[in-house]
């Protein structure tokens, strides 16, 4: 059975129509918004058969929490996502494409890198449960609908987690500055999982060494380090460019 929430913000609910229409509900737009961004919205909807409910400010600030909601908020139903790793390896039909997250406690980070990984492609997000942020409101209003189309598993042993990642035959490449591989050189085919740490602290070590190699983002210009969701992009982007027509989208991955 399909679970209700709401999700908000511009981005996020126009997404969400432009995805997957049907899941939409019912759409809660600012009385007093007549501007073209309001009627833009109202008109998507329109042409999508989607209800849209005009409400005063005070309402749209209890259902979201009185969160940054810019005026718009969706009910919308969503079937629900796999939540543990051995379900959602199981109902895979293509070689796996993973992205683990060590330590990344920003939502805006974590949002966006959920964000790159539907644009990639990616069957699963990993994360651990402690010393790290979850799935927020924040973290879905960044991901802009991507919360809702990528899973997250969170873990309670991340370092456990990957070794049986290991026993299932992928392959676990960890990006960092310290790896003797390049990017650009390195071969990223079958299955495979990128492991990435917060930026500033990086992996962990013991998350660092169940890496089967460490491979390195070539920096060209003048700074060190880039954000983790940008490089989390760079290397999805290049794995994907290595497997050419290979990539497909993630509504083909399952059984």
């Amino acid at each position: 059975m399909s679970e209700a929430k709401i999700v908000y913000g511009f981005h996020a609910v126009t997404s969400r129509l432009r995805q997957n229409a049907a899941g939409v509900k019912e759409i809660y737009l600012d009385q007093s918004r007549g501007d073209r961004r309001a009627r833009d919205l109202a008109q998507v909807a329109a042409e999508r058969g989607v209800r849209v409910i005009h409400v005063d400010a005070a309402r749209l600030d209890g259902m979201t929490q009185r969160a940054s909601h810019q005026g718009v908020a969706a009910r919308v139903e969503l079937a629900p996502l796999a939540r543990d790793l051995d379900s959602l390896l199981d109902g895979l039909s293509v070689p796996p494409l993973l992205l683990i997250l060590d330590g990344v406690t920003d939502p805006h980070n974590l949002g966006a890198c959920l964000r790159v990984a539907d644009a990639m492609g990616v069957q699963a997000v990993i994360a651990p449960k402690d010393r790290a942020v979850g799935i927020t409101p924040t973290v879905e209003k960044v991901a802009s609908g991507a919360a809702e189309t990528v899973p997250f598993i969170s873990v309670t042993n991340l370092a456990r987690a990957m070794r049986e990642l290991k026993e299932r035959g992928i392959w676990l490449t960890g990006a960092d500055q310290g790896g003797e591989r390049d990017l650009y050189s390195t071969k990223l085919e079958g299955p495979l999982a990128w492991v990435l740490g917060a930026e500033g602290e990086g992996m962990r070590r013991l998350t660092r060494e169940n890496c089967d190699a460490l491979v390195r983002i070539p920096m060209l210009g003048s700074v060190d380090s880039l954000n983790v969701s940008v490089s989390a992009g760079i290397c999805l982007a290049e794995t994907q460019r290595q497997r050419g027509g290979k990539a497909v989208s993630r509504r083909e991955t399952h059984r």
